[in-house]
């Protein structure tokens, strides 16, 4: 089933799932969450895998920190970046912060927010879905990583459409 749905989710379910309009209003979430704290957010969304990576056993989890590291997420000045990824095929959110972040928030706090998002989008609110997993990003970044002065926008505020 796994290699099914990894073969048939492509660009169009994308599409379908997160239109123009909803890459922008995410994009402009990220922008108004940045403004908060001096974590950095990266929305990623892919929708499958290789069939090579599923035939191999690569968990949605892997894949995410895979692209974690493919994006430098981590390579932040405060090393409090934090990555949304999405994984359509399989209807996977993992949620994966740099160790910084990792050292004062719990992976359980991270999990709460895949569990709200995964509800959004079995109700066909997808736009919606992430814009709450950023929100709660949000609440949780500005306790521990205050913004106090502007800063560097050192990850693009633009969702990573993989």
């Amino acid at each position: 089933m796994r290699f099914w749905n990894n073969l048939i989710t492509n660009h169009l379910s994308l599409r379908r799932m997160f239109p123009a309009e909803a890459l922008q209003g995410i994009e402009q979430a990220v922008q108004q969450s940045e403004k908060r704290h001096t974590g950095e957010v990266c929305v990623a969304i892919e929708p499958s895998m290789s069939l090579l990576a599923v035939a191999r056993g690569v968990s949605p989890r892997e894949r995410a920190v895979e692209v974690f590291s493919e994006q430098r997420v981590w390579d932040t000045e405060h090393n409090c970046g934090v990555l949304i990824y999405i994984l359509l095929a399989e209807r996977a959110i993992e949620v994966v912060v740099d160790r910084g972040i990792a050292a004062r928030v719990a992976q359980a706090e991270w999990d709460s927010i895949c569990a709200v998002m995964s509800d959004s989008f079995s109700h066909g609110r997808y736009q919606a879905g992430v814009e709450a997993g950023v929100g709660k990003a949000t609440a949780l970044l500005s306790g521990h990583f205050p913004r106090s002065a502007p800063d560097q926008n050192e990850i693009a505020d633009k969702p990573l459409v993989l």
